[in-house]
């Protein structure tokens, strides 16, 4: 034991001298190459005592970084997080200026615009080293992945090789079921392929209606997703308009949820829920959509940019890839535009850095907080990976960009999994999908004219002049919106005026219209007698799949071109307008039209099953939120250890279903799952992510 203790003691005392020595030299170099850092007098020095005036420097700033820098981005915790990461860059810089005044005899001077750079790569570099020195010491590196989340806590005696396995469930927010399979198949996703082959199954699961994160993610996380008729919809008991990636829309749909189900959610016992829309009752939490809306100590999502960006170099390193990243996709969008590529949207003003941020900052911060934990044994951890579906909704689902973005979160998988070997119990790791995603012209583009407007036609009331643009809801536009500003206050809501024109909303291709004078839900017959020319105009649209509206004499029923018109339950997927979504059509619309909030009037795009295209009302070419091709069909990529999903040849069908067999997987792992004890951790110099190389598959099929 005592030789244990030495051999440890010794091992970390030399990774310290190497890392130091490593990072003096840098310091030497660097000052060999910018003219305004100097390491001696103006008179010069012998170089022994510039070597040792580089070594002081190198020695303090490591010391301040180690000490210091926790403590200063934990102070900054209400700074927005992206101005956070953007202010890394300074806060690192001053770290070595004030380092540099404390070299002895003031022999150490650097201008502000070089102290910045020198500070980046000196901690690039102290970071990479210490990594590489560590990545065949095993304590060391579950030390270091620990340190990645801030989150330390005794290994319980109970949990061993031996103890019953937790699961880590990562959704790939967007990617379809087909588009994960040729990614596979191409070697877009090496290590996903890897699993197919030895440890995993992949299956399809089917949508509801609404094939959007807000429905099938609470659904999955809550178990259920009633009265969610679409990403965003106009609630006319309250005069609220509802929004998914809406703070204060998540807190009330998750308290619905609750209220319906009595259960706090999926990850209630010994869970963690991290980028998210909604909790899943978890515990620890990290940019969850949810609790984004509170202010002060209670907002513990918050907490997860600071177990990220306590690290200097993993600030560093953030900050350039959104950089990096922000000029990749001006360089693409500007490439698409220069060859006239078919279908396509803008892509200018806040774009870049919303794609920056989805497929950089949270991505890189879920992925530090899912290693932590793993390595701290946590039962349940329930992460969503919004990348791809930024990326494919301005660039496409098959598009190159969205695949190069399918190679990064690749190698966050393989990183993941590569913590889960230092693990103290085993794993299983369950990849899954909200939705998939489904490509297509726009409605505007294809048509001259958005959904508003054609029912403004409809109604008689004035049209502008010129398609106006309906801007997309992407899941990352929440997470960004809580972390560039101050998060707005619990329970605040978005208000329509209660006027007689109509209210339109678009979720995908899946569109809304309400008439906020009235508190009801209006039958067809009285939309006829206010405007007779609407619902006309909107069934025979050649853009338009089919409408659904209550009927006083038929119950709710469903129109479509030629006159078409059916009683929603007579429907079959063989019916008329139906009959090119595929199965299980009839059983959504009937499922959606018993919802107390469905609008006045559902109107589904067009889909043409021949090139798999549908019309969304939004500013999207990869569009999710209705009905129509590939945005149905999700993924369930699961172990071969759990029991299959769905019984031979049976369909597995909306997200609730999700629900019950992931809530079957967590029962089948059994022992206990109950929080344990947390100890509190010191602030501890952290360092980068260790390069994954090896994904170990635990047991073949």
């Amino acid at each position: 034991m005592r030789k244990a203790r030495w051999r440890t003691a010794s091992g970390a005392l030399l990774r310290v001298v190497v890392v130091w020595a490593v990072s003096t030299l840098t310091m030497l170099a660097l000052a060999g190459l910018l003219p305004d850092f100097q390491l001696q007098s103006h008179d010069g020095e012998a170089i022994t005592r510039t070597a040792g005036t580089a070594a002081w420097a190198a020695g303090v700033f490591g010391l301040l970084g180690a000490l210091v820098w926790p403590l200063v981005v934990r102070a900054l915790l209400l700074v927005p997080a992206l101005v956070l990461g953007l202010l890394v860059f300074f806060l690192n810089g001053s770290l070595l200026l004030f380092a540099l005044w404390l070299v002895p005899d003031g022999r150490g001077e650097a201008d502000p615009q070089n102290a910045v750079a020198v500070a980046a790569v000196m901690s690039a570099v102290a970071s990479a080293t210490s990594t590489a020195l560590a990545v065949r010491d095993d304590d060391a590196y579950r030390r270091r992945l620990y340190r990645l989340a801030g989150r330390r806590r005794t290994r319980p005696p109970e949990l061993g090789p031996d103890s019953p396995p937790g699961t880590v469930f990562l959704q790939l927010d967007g990617v379809g079921h087909r588009v994960l399979r040729d990614a596979a198949a191409t070697g877009t996703m090496p290590t996903v392929a890897a699993w197919l082959g030895t440890t995993h199954r992949l299956t399809s699961w089917r949508t509801d209606w609404s094939s959007q994160t807000g429905a099938s993610q609470l659904a999955i996380l809550h178990g259920t997703n009633h009265d969610v008729p679409a990403f965003r919809w106009y609630e006319k008991d309250t005069g609220r308009l509802m929004v998914s990636n809406r703070p204060a829309s998540a807190v009330e749909l998750q308290r619905r949820a609750i209220e319906r189900t009595g259960d706090g959610g999926l990850l209630t016992l010994d869970g963690a829920s991290r980028g998210n829309l909604f909790s899943g009752g978890a515990d620890q939490l990290a940019l969850v959509l949810s609790v984004s809306a509170r202010r002060g100590r209670r907002n513990r999502s918050r907490a997860g940019y600071v177990a990220y960006f306590r690290d200097p170099a993993n600030a560093v390193r953030t900050a350039v890839s959104f950089v990096a990243e922000v000029g990749r996709e001006i360089g693409q969008s500007t490439r698409s535009r220069l060859r006239k590529e078919t279908p396509r949207v803008g892509r200018g003003g806040l774009y870049p850095f919303i794609r920056a941020f989805a497929t950089v900052v949270e991505r890189d911060v879920v992925v530090a907080a899912v290693m932590g934990d793993v390595l701290a044994g946590r039962t349940a951890v329930y992460a969503d990976l919004v990348a791809y579906d930024e990326v494919a909704h301005h660039s496409g689902p098959h598009s190159r960009d969205a695949a190069h973005v399918l190679r990064r979160l690749d190698r966050s998988l393989a990183l993941i999994a590569e913590a889960a070997e230092h693990a103290p119990r085993p794993y299983r790791i369950v990849l899954l999908s909200d939705h998939g995603q489904s490509p297509g012209e726009t409605f505007a583009s294809a048509y001259g004219l958005t959904l508003r407007d054609l029912v403004r036609s409809g109604c008689g009331l004035p049209v502008p002049r010129g398609a106006r643009h309906t801007p997309g809801g992407a899941e990352a536009r929440g997470a960004l919106r809580s972390a560039v500003r101050l998060p707005v206050e619990e329970g605040r809501e978005e208000r329509a005026p209660r006027t007689s024109d109509p209210i339109v909303l678009a979720s995908g291709n899946l569109g809304l219209v309400s008439f906020p004078d009235v508190t009801y839900r209006l039958s067809r017959e009285e939309i006829e007698r206010r405007h007779p020319a609407l619902l006309r105009t909107l069934a025979d649209h050649p853009g338009i799949g089919f409408l659904l509206v209550r009927s006083e004499r038929h119950g709710s029923v469903v129109l479509g071109p030629g006159g078409f018109e059916a009683p929603v339950d007579d429907l079959t997927d063989d019916d008329g307008p139906l009959a090119p979504f595929g199965p299980g059509t009839a059983d959504a619309v009937r499922r959606t039209d018993s919802f107390p909030h469905v609008a006045d009037i559902m109107v589904n795009s067009r889909y043409d099953p021949a090139t798999g295209t549908v019309h969304a009302f939004e500013e999207q070419i990869g569009s999710h939120g209705g009905l129509g091709g590939e945005q149905s069909e999700a993924f369930l990529l699961y172990p071969c250890t759990v029991s299959p999903p769905a019984g031979d040849g049976a369909e597995l069908v909306g997200a609730e279903e999700v629900h019950r067999v992931l809530r079957r997987w967590l029962r089948e792992s059994q022992g206990p799952q109950v929080p344990l004890q947390e100890v509190p951790s010191r602030p501890l110099p952290d360092e980068a992510f260790p390069v994954a190389g090896r994904v170990v598959p635990d047991k073949h099929c």
